[in-house]
């Protein structure tokens, strides 16, 4: 039954499982829709060469997790934000597969004006597990239901007082969000000029999402010398929106060994993913 109101009761609800699969194609568009190039990651995106996935593609099935929210209680899209955003790779993301998701409300915490729905998925082969992923949806006005408001995460994954160890920086391009969509996510809001402004915007921006698929290729560059074999999870907050034509700068601190803490910044220093982290083999 669908309910109306949040209510901390939600928490804990499962849905019924279900099966996601993709292509060599799908993976391949993906890496194009998160800006990689053929001439320095040409095994994302060339099929004699595998091809290899990368990590972030997750994020495209677990879209399907966070659109199960909407079988328990009734939302309105046009005040939900995506706030943030984690996977956990298990193994390497095959270039087909066919899975089987289980999914559930893992949280919802009552801000005062606003409220929190986190909800995660785990997707699994007969093998066994592949990945876990980890989404939470800010809604405007939702909030003052009487839940508890949730541990503060302020100081989480906040950077060192010190220079970032490494930077890696891509500029998007004017089509990217035209590109990003094909993988799944439709908004209009991140193509069509007048939904945009009807919606409050100038113009379209970059789906946060995308962004999230820009840092994952930092951490992986930079950190795992482009092998998805070694990279094991990243998690962070959406902060601001990039504009297409952005250069992303994805800074790196270590903190332990396999490890790392990241931001993101635009060329002019906005913040785009704060509270960032990444877990990889060393």
């Amino acid at each position: 039954m669908i309910v109306k109101t949040l209510s901390p009761e939600l928490v804990g609800t499962e849905f019924e499982p279900c099966n996601v699969s993709w292509t060599r194609k799908d993976v391949m568009l993906y890496a194009l829709g998160v800006g990689s190039k053929p001439g320095s990651e040409l095994d994302f995106l060339y099929e004699r060469r595998g091809p290899k996935v990368l990590p972030t593609y997750a994020v495209i099935p677990g879209m399907q997790a966070l659109g199960n929210i909407g079988k328990a209680v009734e939302l309105d899209v046009a005040r939900l934000l995506h706030g943030e955003q984690g996977i956990e790779i298990h193994r390497p993301l095959p270039p087909e597969a066919e899975l089987v998701m289980t999914s559930r409300i893992s949280e919802v915490w009552d801000k005062g004006k606003a409220a929190v729905i986190g909800i995660e998925a785990d997707f699994s082969d007969d093998e066994g597990p592949v990945f876990s992923t980890r989404s939470t949806l800010f809604y405007l006005g939702a909030g003052g239901f009487g839940g508890e408001s949730g541990p503060s995460t302020r100081t989480l994954n906040l950077p060192p007082e010190r220079e970032p160890d490494l930077t890696v920086s891509f500029v998007t391009q004017e089509e990217q969000g035209a590109l990003y969509r094909l993988s799944g996510d439709r908004v209009a809001l991140h193509i069509d000029p007048a939904f945009a402004r009807k919606a409050g915007y100038e113009k379209p921006f970059m789906h946060g999402l995308c962004t999230f698929g820009f840092v994952g290729r930092a951490a992986l560059q930079g950190l795992c010398d482009g092998d998805p074999e070694r990279f094991l999870s990243i998690s962070g907050r959406f902060s601001e929106r990039v504009e297409f034509g952005d250069e992303i700068q994805t800074r790196i601190w270590h903190t332990a060994p396999g490890e790392a803490v990241l931001q993101a910044v635009t060329q002019d220093g906005k913040v785009v993913l704060s509270q960032a982290k990444t877990t990889f083999k060393t």
